[in-house]
């Protein structure tokens, strides 16, 4: 809830507190998280959730007391779908990426100063890892994808969301600016990145970025697994199979 318009405080809470719920599907959350992960009081929480429940944004499990995305979100995401859907060109590169490697693969779209996981498709591989999941949510520079997206913004955007954005307060102090910085150098020379456990030891993760029809990235495609799937020798092939497919994509996304 960072810089809300002046006079807007309840539609900013009301927008955070839609996506903080969205980040945990299909699992929600309850009034009480809502408001710790806010910092919000316990009563305004609940009844910004009952408000927005009433409108049918929100539904609210009675046996378990979570609240969840409902309905009209539903409606209304299909709608909008038609405007900025780019899940068709994804789910087909996540599929490939997948097969291809028996890793779990992703789509995370960027929203903002973040990254939103959109497609998912488990791996074959038995041993996985479960830190991303479709709806969550990570600042730019933290995991795979969204350290791919931030490594082909302009040099001015980068500095402006690090100075903006506190993620060793979050995510520790590997992921401290002159970190970041030098990930990205490393993910411009190759032109994929490598999430080395950062979030989750031992689950590692490799990005590339998708473009729009302007050369701006606007997603990246992801594989994620263990520690011993990532090999320095097997990434090289991880990075050409991201890659390619990540440029599939993008090219599905211009015009002819």
């Amino acid at each position: 809830m960072a810089n809300p318009i002046p006079g807007a405080q309840l539609t900013t809470r009301v927008a955070a507190v839609l996506r903080a719920i969205g980040a945990e599907m299909p699992r929600g959350m309850g009034t009480s998280e809502v408001a710790q992960r806010l910092d919000l009081a316990r009563p305004t929480a609940h009844r910004i959730l009952a408000s927005v429940a009433a409108e049918g944004f929100l539904d609210h499990d009675r046996v378990t007391g979570r609240w969840l995305l409902g309905p009209e979100m539903y409606l209304l995401g299909s709608v909008a779908a038609n405007r900025y859907d780019v899940t068709p060109a994804a789910r087909r590169a996540v599929r490939a990426l997948s097969d291809a490697t028996g890793e779990s693969a992703f789509y995370s779209a960027r929203r903002g100063d973040e990254t939103v996981c959109l497609v998912a498709e488990e791996g074959s591989f038995p041993l996985r890892s479960h830190v991303l999941h479709e709806g969550i949510r990570f600042p730019l520079g933290v995991a795979s994808a969204g350290i791919a997206i931030l490594a082909f913004l302009p040099e001015a955007e980068v500095d402006a969301h690090l100075a903006r954005t506190d993620l060793v307060a979050r995510f520790g102090s590997a992921h401290a600016a002159p970190e970041i910085r030098r990930r990205l150098a490393a993910t411009r020379d190759v032109g994929y990145s490598l999430n080395p456990g950062l979030i989750v030891e031992g689950s590692w993760g490799m990005g590339a970025a998708v473009f729009d029809s302007k050369g701006a990235p606007i997603g990246a495609l992801s594989v994620t697994g263990v520690e011993s799937r990532f090999r320095p020798d097997r990434q090289p092939e991880l990075g050409r199979l991201l890659l390619e497919h990540a440029h599939a994509v993008t090219r599905e996304l211009r015009p002819a």
